[in-house]
């Protein structure tokens, strides 16, 4: 990602928290030069998985379901 010095200033913690959380550094153009800021370890894999709605309930619900009686069923 590309930015302004001044946008790095206005945003200078929500820019380093995207470094540190996605591992995609961040590039500031100053004086003809580029720096880079990068996070010396890769990111998490855990940390880049999307967000999806997957119940089709509350998860409270899921919660207190009584499973003793497809557990009585159930003889192996």
């Amino acid at each position: 990602m590309e930015t302004t010095i001044t946008n790095l200033r206005k945003n200078i913690y929500k820019l380093l928290d995207q470094v540190v959380s996605t591992g995609a550094p961040i590039e500031i153009k100053r004086k003809g030069k580029i720096i880079k800021i990068i996070s010396t370890g890769p990111p998490a894999k855990l940390d880049n998985l999307k967000k999806r709605k997957i119940l089709n309930c509350k998860p409270g619900e899921i919660v207190h379901t009584d499973w003793s009686e497809e557990w009585q069923n159930q003889h192996i």
